[in-house]
């Protein structure tokens, strides 16, 4: 979004107000909610041509010039505490409002994969894997395919068996990085780490790299590579999805990327496409299925990865259920 999108995506919620556009807010990725926060607590005021410009396009009437308001640096933080709860949201408040260079395990949060992987390739896998499980999978895994197979592996061995970390260990975790956690005095033990979480990782990676680290681990300890196979849910795992399901994620995904994806999956996954399509829709795509030539195999993972994540989305949302490999699991 350019500059003036920001802005008037910030009158827009300015003009909702701290409980709507908390709402809102819940609904927005992290590095989302900085960019508004920060271009809403620079506007003090706007112009009233403006306002009403933006509230037209939203079929709202516009209001008078001035502050939309009192203070915007308490209506930021009023609707940051709101919307992500006051941990989450004192990470982000000093850097929106005061601009202060916030460094730390949260701030590989907004660094590319390549930077991060380079700032952490020569530490102990012990102490990557403790930083990792505090990114995002997607994030975390992308920054795993930076290293070497060895120190890959490695850090997934100690990602699958983390049992929680201390609020010590984070202060420490935050020094190594020369920041010390906002509030970690306060935290209590964080639950992260285990086998669910590896799985999620080694979900986004690629079917090649999968292979690799599980067979790493299972070398190790054949029972943990059970347990993160077990949480693990793949492209072809869709199977599983009841007809009501694959409709709301068909809804969700886009023709050109479900081709691709569809490209790489097996007849059963491609089957169970077209039953839940209406007649001349499954017809299409077929018809474009076998028109299209072939299809580099990391163009298909990257979209069937993709799906994935919506696949994710819409079961956090409560949309979808879906089963993984074992037998009271979810994803």
């Amino acid at each position: 979004m350019d500059d003036k999108g920001l802005e008037d995506a910030a009158i827009l919620l300015m003009s909702l107000g701290e409980e709507e556009a908390s709402e809102v807010f819940k609904h927005l990725e992290p590095k989302e909610v900085q960019c508004l926060g920060e271009t809403i607590a620079k506007m003090k005021t706007i112009n009233k041509d403006r306002i009403g410009n933006v509230l037209d396009r939203f079929s709202k009437e516009s209001t008078e010039m001035g502050m939309l308001v009192p203070d915007t640096d308490e209506y930021i933080k009023a609707v940051l505490r709101k919307a992500l709860g006051d941990e989450k949201a004192n990470l982000l408040i000093d850097r929106i409002i005061q601009g202060s260079d916030v460094t730390g395990i949260e701030s590989l949060k907004w660094m590319d994969p390549g930077s991060v992987a380079e700032l952490l390739r020569n530490e102990h896998p012990q102490i990557v894997a403790a930083i990792l499980v505090h990114l995002d999978p997607d994030q975390s895994s992308s920054v795993l395919k930076c290293f070497s197979d060895r120190h890959r592996n490695e850090v997934m061995v100690r990602i699958a068996t983390l049992d929680g970390i201390q609020p010590s260990a984070l202060k420490d975790l935050n020094e190594v990085l020369s920041r010390v956690l906002a509030g970690g005095t306060q935290l209590r033990k964080a639950s992260l780490g285990g086998a669910k979480p590896a799985a999620e990782i080694i979900n986004l990676m690629g079917s090649s790299h999968e292979t690799s680290i599980l067979d790493y681990i299972r070398e190790a300890d054949g029972d943990l590579a059970q347990k993160i196979m077990d949480n693990m849910f793949t492209f072809d795992d869709l199977i599983k999805l009841d007809d009501k399901g694959f409709q709301s994620l068909l809804k969700e995904v886009q023709t050109e990327s479900l081709i691709i994806a569809l490209k790489g999956g097996s007849p059963e996954i491609r089957e169970k496409v077209f039953k839940n399509m209406s007649t001349r829709a499954a017809e299409t795509l077929r018809e474009d299925l076998e028109s299209r030539g072939p299809v580099k195999l990391s163009e298909v993972e990257a979209e069937q990865k993709e799906l994935l994540k919506i696949v994710r989305r819409l079961a956090d949302e409560g949309q979808i259920t879906l089963a993984s490999g074992g037998d009271d699991e979810y994803v």
